[in-house]
């Protein structure tokens, strides 16, 4: 799939247009080297964490971690980018790693800046079939300025892109407070068991840790704490729906409204702009389901192996990632009634005992996934709803700077999206380009 991003691959240099004074084309196999990457790993060889992270054809890169050498060392001085061969997925590197096959590893020859030719040659190969594409990106021409340009416009875009990454690594630290918020309190019972010891639950003022019960109950879960009997989901449930798709499909020209699939669930806060799809408006005003509003939880209900259902939960709002979307034939909208909330819900569904439940009940699908039934069935503990009302309290503003981060995410992307051609092409000159940053 191309981007808007993307300047034109051209491997004729008979049609290339002319560039400022003193740049020149050349080509790719001509500016960058290839690196040897050692051992080539793969799925049976690598572990969920560890030292050296193994960089695979996803869009996210990294299949797993080993503890061995690593096959290829990069530093913030000696950085690399890897190319996969069949995918095109790119991804610059500054710290040692290891790659499974089929992932190529380039640096920028002498002259050359390795992170200008990154970003010159990024997503200008794009998967259109499944077959290798190296042979391609190897002879494709790039717009080669003076190295003191290259480096200077490498820098700009690198701060755009060091910003993003920080305000999703922002995101990430903000969900993961949410979480253990959500685990202390509704999956280990902290509270509860703190002060059927007559102890003061910890991290927490009075009047939060008097809203808790002090013992716990039998139920047909196990001990819960009292009065927080599990009931079934339905008995919760306002909103329990998926969308619609037309009768021609779905549309990647930017017109209509957009509409949600399961390949845009991942997380609260996330989403893949670059598969956005859209539906006309007049069948968005004609569904009568799948318009989603502003903490909509979202549930990835179907596909994946024979046997092997994943689930997926995701929340968007605030306007984020759109004023105004649906869903489709994939995605199930839920709305919990009062006094669940949304954050709780969410967090809920991400546990482990429901990820669990969902995986087996999807597994074992003729065709894996999930429908109604299996998601009413599921049992829900029922804390007071003081205490629901004080998660909100909480959570909320945390989940609210999520959808900001992501916004301001996106408006730097979208920026960097455009400067990008115009200034490796040098059809946009830095000190204009400066000033844009400034005004931004």
């Amino acid at each position: 799939m191309s981007s808007d991003r993307l300047q034109p691959l051209n491997l004729d240099p008979s049609g290339l247009h002319g560039l400022p004074e003193g740049w020149v084309w050349k080509k790719v196999e001509d500016v960058t080297y290839a690196i040897p990457v050692g051992r080539k790993y793969d799925g049976k060889a690598v572990v969920p964490s560890g030292l050296v992270p193994v960089i695979d054809q996803s869009l996210l890169g990294v299949m797993g971690h080993h503890n061995d050498e690593p096959g290829v060392q990069a530093s913030h001085t000696d950085p690399a980018f890897t190319f996969a061969n069949h995918t095109c997925a790119m991804r610059w590197m500054t710290s040692p790693f290891s790659c499974i096959q089929n992932v190529f590893v380039f640096r920028g020859r002498h002259g050359m800046s390795t992170l200008y030719v990154y970003y010159a040659t990024q997503g200008r190969v794009v998967l259109e079939e499944y077959k290798g594409h190296a042979p391609v990106f190897r002879s494709m021409f790039i717009p080669v300025a003076p190295l003191d340009e290259q480096q200077h416009i490498a820098h700009l875009l690198a701060a755009l892109d060091r910003r993003i990454a920080l305000l999703r690594e922002s995101n990430a630290t903000l969900e993961a407070i949410a979480q253990a918020l959500f685990k202390s309190w509704f999956v280990d019972f902290d509270p509860v068991r703190a002060k059927s010891q007559a102890l003061a639950p910890t991290g927490m003022d009075e009047a939060t840790a008097a809203l808790f019960p002090d013992s716990f109950e039998e139920s047909a879960f196990g001990l819960v704490p009292k009065g927080w009997a599990p009931e079934l989901l339905d008995t919760w449930i306002s909103v329990l729906e998926t969308g619609r798709r037309p009768k021609g499909g779905v549309s990647g020209i930017r017109a209509g409204v957009p509409s949600i699939g399961a390949e845009s669930i991942t997380r609260v806060g996330h989403y893949d702009f670059e598969k956005v799809k859209y539906v006309s408006a007049e069948f968005f005003a004609a569904m009568r389901s799948g318009a989603l509003r502003s903490h909509d939880v979202l549930l990835y209900k179907d596909g994946g192996k024979p046997g092997v259902f994943l689930p997926r939960v995701s929340m968007f709002g605030d306007g984020f990632p759109f004023e105004t979307c649906g869903i489709n034939e994939h995605v199930f909208r839920i709305r919990l009634k009062p006094p669940f909330n949304q954050p709780f819900l969410y967090f809920w569904l991400w546990s482990d005992a429901v990820m669990h439940e969902l995986k087996h009940r999807g597994g074992k699908a003729a065709i894996p996934g999930i429908n109604q039934s299996d998601v009413r069935d599921l049992r829900i503990p029922t804390p007071s709803a003081l205490v629901l009302n004080r998660f909100e309290e909480l959570v909320a503003p945390l989940i609210s700077r999520i959808f900001n981060n992501s916004k301001s995410a996106q408006t730097l992307a979208t920026l960097r999206d455009t400067l990008l051609p115009r200034l490796i092409s040098g059809q946009l000159r830095l000190p204009e380009a400066e000033a844009v940053l400034e005004t931004v």
